[in-house]
């Protein structure tokens, strides 16, 4: 048996100083450095221009195995590649780079980033709250039960994957931001809305912040006025990109009575962990971290999306499903690559997604099959793809609403024209006038 600390928690095996962090040249030159490739040194150069890509000394040290970058699934899930980009959008932005003429690189580089989405799944027109009350545009209310919650100072991450669908949080553009500086304009709005049950804290990573700034969103919720706040879901990425955020005292310590104090009070605390790769969980640290997290009280549950280059096999999924379950790590979602940024360079079809998610479930024990998918965070709600069918002579998709704003649809089954190229929800075809129901628009919360 570990010892353990006042807090109960098992004491670090050793310390770490703050990540150091690449962005921009320097990460450029790390590249160059590593791999002797200038066409993978010219991708960082030219595609960080548009989308926003920093790396962890953490990630480039333990994750990424430098003898094949290329083929390698942490470098391709943390790491600019010319293919994130259009070809006449990768051309476009590099011209203007060598012209050096800064006010035409920005108008080019806004341009793209427009026709990439930014904010998919109506996040600017649907889910914000309504008028009766503050919460501004650090809020999101899209479900009747759970709220989201941006706070400010979390509002960045260790590491970027490339594929984030919040990576217009990282731009340095206002209208596309989401952010709250005002933990009481979180309180008002419940206030105003005892219906709410889940508190989501999310960013970027709210466990890039300090402890005592974190406790600010969070230690409001235990009074007992928000005794309707039952469970409290903090999402994060910090156990692969940094994870010794939990190890490192002080703060790392004050980390964890902060999560005790919460457990204590009642609330179900839930650490929404995104693991994309069975290597993120394969370090010593984070190993260790996830020991310390457990003894803590809170839930440590994974998710991520199904991602091309990254972890697009069966193989891959079932090793991290078996890993997560023996470290008590609950799988919970597999989703579908949502409809923005660098999708095309990602995206998996549906039908070949279904293939990935039952072969990769026929692999594990029923421990481990606790993962729902594929789903897409769709503006509708969370659409599950439960498989394909043969209704007749025609071939179908099996959908069903996990969660939905319109609360009936939820686990009633419906159908689309079966599509293979097909990779997001926009593309698919009700099958008959009933499906469509679910199809159409729904009003906001």
């Amino acid at each position: 048996m570990s010892s353990v600390t006042q807090g109960g928690f098992p004491p670090p095996e050793r310390s770490a100083a703050a990540p150091g962090v690449l962005s921009g040249q320097r990460l450029r030159d790390l590249v160059l450095d590593r791999t002797k490739d200038p066409e993978l040194a010219e991708a960082v150069t030219v595609v960080s221009q548009v989308l926003p890509f920093k790396v962890s000394s953490y990630v480039l040290d333990e994750l990424i195995d430098w003898t094949d970058p290329a083929g390698d699934p942490i470098y391709r899930m943390t790491l600019p590649h010319r293919d994130m980009l259009g070809p006449g959008d990768f051309a476009a932005v590099a011209d203007v780079l060598r012209a050096g003429d800064c006010a035409q690189l920005r108008k080019v580089v806004d341009d793209v980033r427009d026709r990439l989405n930014p904010h998919p799944g109506d996040q600017l027109t649907r889910n914000l709250p309504g008028l009766d009350g503050p919460g501004g545009t650090g809020i999101q209310h899209k479900y009747r039960d759970t709220v989201l919650v941006f706070p400010r100072q979390g509002q960045t991450c260790h590491s970027y994957c490339g594929y984030c669908f919040r990576w217009a949080q990282f731009v340095g553009r206002p209208d596309l931001r989401f952010a709250l500086g005002d933990p009481g304009e979180m309180t008002a709005y419940l206030d105003r809305h005892p219906e709410v049950t889940d508190v989501l804290i999310t960013g970027g990573d709210p466990l890039v912040m300090r402890t005592e700034l974190l406790a600010r969103y969070l230690e409001p919720l235990l009074a007992p006025d928000y005794a309707h706040v039952r469970t409290i879901r903090i999402g994060t990425k910090a156990l692969s990109f940094w994870p010794y955020r939990f190890l490192d005292a002080p703060d790392g310590d004050h980390l964890l009575r902060l999560f005790e104090r919460v457990v204590r009070s009642g609330r179900h605390l839930a650490l929404m962990l995104h693991l994309s790769h069975p290597r993120e969980l394969a370090t010593k640290p984070a190993r260790q971290a996830v020991e310390r997290l457990l003894a803590t009280g809170a839930v440590l549950r994974s998710q991520a999306p199904l991602i091309r280059h990254v972890n697009d096999d069966a193989a891959t999924w079932a090793t991290l499903w078996q890993d997560e379950v023996s470290l008590s790590i609950v799988p919970y979602y597999l989703f579908v690559e949502r409809d923005t940024g660098a999708r095309e360079y990602y995206q998996v079809p549906l039908a070949r997604a279904v293939d990935i998610h039952h072969a990769a479930v026929r692999r594990v024990s029923g421990l481990g099959r606790t993962a729902r998918g594929p789903v897409m965070s769709t503006s509708l709600g969370k659409v599950l793809v439960s498989g394909v069918a043969d209704l007749g002579a025609e071939r179908v998709f099996v959908l069903q609403l996990l969660r939905a704003r319109d609360e009936n649809l939820v686990g009633r089954p419906f159908f689309a024209r079966f599509d293979p190229a097909a990779t997001w929800w926009d593309q698919l075809v009700p099958r008959s006038e009933s499906d469509g129901e679910f199809f159409r628009g729904l009003p906001p919360i």
